[in-house]
């Protein structure tokens, strides 16, 4: 559909943050992103498949439609740039091959655990002893033991069951009541989110064994991992007891309103018009007073609050709801091509289009970023578009490489080839002169010796050194009065945690900045410094600490730390080797800069946004919450240790510039390839499956006010079960439902039968008769549940209680990946939750700088701290 020039990508040129390490991937759907993402940073994945092919050559869509091992657009998302060999391990030949291969590798990627269990030789513990530099990295559904450890599983059980699915969904009626199920953002969400922290862990693990040498075996529940991605639930149900609603494409709140975020034109697309504080709202009427479209609307007094909120934070009001009104109004009367969205842009505000995935396709700021590339299929002399890059650097790059490899295409290449020794960086020298022990764990952490200059903020930014902080790296986060982060958010409650333990009801929260539970859950294990770099003596303290960290990190609008006097080239003249990474919404280099974005308009523009919900007419839900934030976050922390890594390999530091638009477009590969392919656009279809055939396959009410199961059927055995459990055997007999075409032609009926059962059933009771059975079901969990109910969550100890020295001891999110010789722990070296604004300056000073406690106090005189 578009040139090979247009999508030829400048940046291969360049080496990859993993170059040169050698990658054994065992996988389906739940870690084969998880090859993708290290073979795109450079390593060589060898992708074994049985001689059947790997299941996910199975999964829709296909070329043209016609399914075939050689023809699934999924496989081509998910395996590019890898390898196949095919190897039966059934026999002892071919786990001797298996394991000629581990013994030739730096990581051990096994994403389909159970299928290995009956081999001795090929579990994790095997392996260690027998290759103790390699890194055996596992990915689970419910982790290695438990109550839940063998329930059965898929992509919509992990988002009900994880509450992603509770936080995302239309809004209630008139009367409070939801007539809607939850929807479940589509696709294959729940494998991202657990896939981008495999693929963190891998990368911390590599970064020890460059000092030790030694491996280790890595692994993540994607239930524990998934259960942490919703942004606002449980921070509010821990500290206040206060549950939050789902709502329209935006987020899930305390108290539901009538305020429409996104807004339909005149030929029926969508536009998306976030404000989360006066100073956005500020700038809404002189832009509708343009076109004479203000209504009533007046800008908010001088003196409004000009604090930035967590979005979703707000709380509703009538005005704010007649405010979205007139909005609706203004865009009512454009066509989606005519919208004025960049002046709205340009003049302030939170604006964007809804768009469809495709569309970013053939967007020339993406295609300038080499977001997008051509990969050749030669098979079938085409070329195919796909999204390759996470983010732009100036010392390596993403590989686009070649397309997925037919079945067993390189098997002999690989079996026959010399023996390597396992690629092993260099130790860097370190100024740590014994191992800091994690106070929790008392073992090592990873990052040890690790320093960032941190000035991350909200969660794309501040929650991606909050993983760093947990893997043992000192993080010193740089705050200033006149523009301080997002501290106003789930509250400690009045009375502290006692009345927290006591309280049966919500809770009224303390209005104190130093106690925000979101702020504690971002930043713990960090320190505090309140710097005003715009002083010189500031900008001065702050070009010293950077002389001693490795890292500089920000989520500014691009340009502001350049014009600071911070910027890159500053920065190596003073540590040549420093790693400076910056994250905005659409990335500094490219034609949209400057564009202001929030999660939900990243999510918008990226195509998360239109993505999910029920077909049309109806409207697209959207996320219930800042997802873009998190896997901005997320791609953030693995650029910085894949940063370090080749910095460690080379001596060479570099300029990362990285957005969370980038982050949304890097999941689309499947439906943009479907669209390159197949000249399909993107439809929603709800909480079915239509890519791995599945019915039922859906959201179902059960007994209680607002509560659903997730329930699963993929095949014949499934349905025959779910029919058993339920007492209708007659659904066996029923012509409509007697093959999965059958019932997936008749999907309507099957789920008002299947809910007409559920509804008169308790959801935990109804999950543990259908898991009992083999069926994949999960209720749709909520913050509540997660925290009070989940016997699993608990015995993964998946929260962690941290003790702040104004807000108290709370817990916030561990870190999902479990490192055996490295654990994370999220109080990292301070032992401690989130600072207080500006609590560390006397020890960052004193301790780092060698300044006088007379010198520390008059830069407070002076205005600088």
């Amino acid at each position: 559909m578009t040139t090979s020039e247009t999508h030829a990508s400048p940046l291969d040129e360049k080496p990859g943050m993993l170059e040169g390490l050698r990658v054994v991937e065992w996988a389906d759907e739940r870690a084969e992103y998880v090859g993708l993402l290290l073979a795109g940073l450079g390593a060589e994945v060898i992708k074994i498949e049985p001689p059947q092919g790997n299941s996910t050559r199975d999964i829709g869509p296909f070329l043209d439609d016609l399914p075939g091992r050689e023809r699934s657009l999924y496989f081509w998302t998910y395996n590019r740039n890898k390898k196949s060999v095919v190897i039966d391990i059934r026999g002892q030949e071919g786990r001797r091959a298996l394991l000629d291969q581990l013994s030739n590798a730096d990581v051990f990627l096994n994403g389909s655990a159970d299928t290995l269990d009956d081999y001795s030789e090929l579990r994790p513990k095997s392996l260690n002893e027998a290759y103790p530099g390699l890194i055996t990295a596992r990915m689970t559904s419910f982790g290695d033991d438990g109550p839940w450890k063998d329930f059965a599983a898929s992509d919509l059980v992990h988002l009900a069951l994880g509450g992603v699915m509770m936080n995302c969904g239309y809004d209630p009626n008139p009367l409070g009541e939801y007539d809607l199920p939850p929807i479940a953002p589509q696709i294959w969400h729940a494998y991202h989110i657990a896939g981008e922290q495999l693929a963190i862990g891998i990368a911390a693990a590599l970064l020890y064994r460059t000092k030790t040498g030694l491996g280790q075996d890595v692994s993540v529940s994607i239930h524990e991992a998934v259960a942490k991605n919703p942004e606002l639930d449980v921070m509010q149900w821990v500290m206040r007891r206060a549950p939050i609603r789902r709502q329209t494409n935006r987020h899930a709140v305390e108290v539901t309103d009538r305020a429409q975020s996104i807004a339909l034109t005149k030929d029926g697309r969508w536009y998306i018009t976030q404000a989360v504080s006066a100073r956005d709202l500020r700038n809404l009427t002189p832009m509708l007073a343009e076109y004479g479209m203000q209504a009533d609307l007046q800008p908010p007094p001088e003196d409004a609050d000009k604090a930035r909120n967590v979005p979703g934070s707000q709380t509703g009001s009538e005005a704010r709801s007649h405010m979205f009104d007139v909005v609706q109004r203004f865009i009512r009367s454009w066509t989606y091509e005519s919208m004025p969205w960049r002046k709205a842009q340009a003049a302030g505000l939170l604006w964007a289009p809804l768009r469809k995935p495709h569309e970013n396709a053939i967007d020339r700021h993406w295609l300038t970023r080499g977001s997008f590339s051509e990969v050749e299929h030669p098979e079938l002399g085409r070329r195919f578009v796909y999204p390759t890059s996470k983010w732009r650097a100036s010392a390596t790059s993403w590989r686009a490489g070649r397309r997925a490899p037919l079945l067993g295409e390189d098997t002999e290449a690989v079996l026959t080839r010399a023996a390597r020794r396992p690629r092993s960086a260099t130790a860097r020298p370190s100024d740590e002169s014994r191992p800091l022990n994690s106070a929790r764990h008392g073992k090592p952490f990873p990052l040890q010796g690790v320093k960032i200059l941190d000035f991350g903020w909200f969660l794309a930014s501040a929650g991606g050194t909050r993983f760093l902080a947990g893997l043992g790296a000192e993080s010193y986060k740089v705050e200033w009065k006149d523009n301080p982060d997002t501290r106003l958010a789930a509250m400690a409650p009045v009375g502290g945690r006692a009345a927290r333990d006591a309280a049966t009801a919500p809770l009224p929260g303390v209005v104190d900045s130093d106690m925000g539970g979101q702020f504690n859950n971002k930043n713990s294990g960090k320190r505090g410094i309140s710097l005003n770099i715009r002083h010189p003596k500031g900008l001065r303290i702050a070009k010293d600490l950077v002389r001693i960290c490795d890292i500089v990190a920000e989520g500014f609008s691009p340009g502001v730390l350049e014009r600071l006097g911070l910027g890159y080239d500053v920065l190596k003249s003073i540590r040549p080797d420093i790693i400076y990474i910056q994250q905005s919404g659409m990335g500094a280099y490219g034609e949209y800069g400057r564009m202001r974005t929030v999660g939900p308009v990243a999510a918008a523009f990226a195509g998360q946004g239109d993505m999910s919900g029920l077909p049309d007419p109806a409207m697209p839900v959207g996320w219930g919450y800042s997802y873009l934030d998190w896997m901005g976050a997320y791609g953030y922390a693995l650029a910085l240790l894949g940063a370090l890594h080749h910095r460690d390999c080379t001596g060479e530091g570099q300029w990362i510039d990285a957005s969370q638009c980038e982050a949304g477009l890097f999941l689309t590969g499947a439906t943009v390839l479907d669209w390159s392919a197949n000249g399909r656009e993107w439809k929603r279809y709800g909480n079915r499956s239509p890519y791995k055939p599945a019915a039922p396959h859906g959201a179902y009410r059960c007994l209680g006010k607002d509560r659903w199961i997730a329930i699963a059927c993929f095949s014949d055995v499934h349905w025959t079960a779910l029919a058993r459990a339920a007492g209708h055997l007659e659904w066996i007999d029923d012509t409509r439902f007697a093959s999965l075409a059958d019932r997936l032609a008749n999907q309507d009926n099957l789920d008002r039968a299947v809910e007409a059962w559920t509804s008169n059933h308790e959801r935990y009771q109804l999950m543990e008769a259908l898991q009992a059975v083999g069926i994949p079901a999960g209720v749709c969990q909520d913050a509540e549940d997660r925290c009070d109910r989940d016997p699993q969550l608990r015995h993964l100890q998946w929260l962690t209680e941290v003790t702040g020295t104004k807000i108290g001891t709370w817990p916030v999110y561990e870190l999902p990946t479990k490192l055996s010789r490295t654990p994370a722990y999220i109080g990292g070296p301070t032992n401690r939750g989130a600072p207080c604004y500006g609590e560390d300056n006397e020890w960052v000073l004193t301790e780092l700088l060698g300044m006088s406690s007379s010198e520390v106090q008059r830069l407070a005189e002076d205005g600088v701290i």
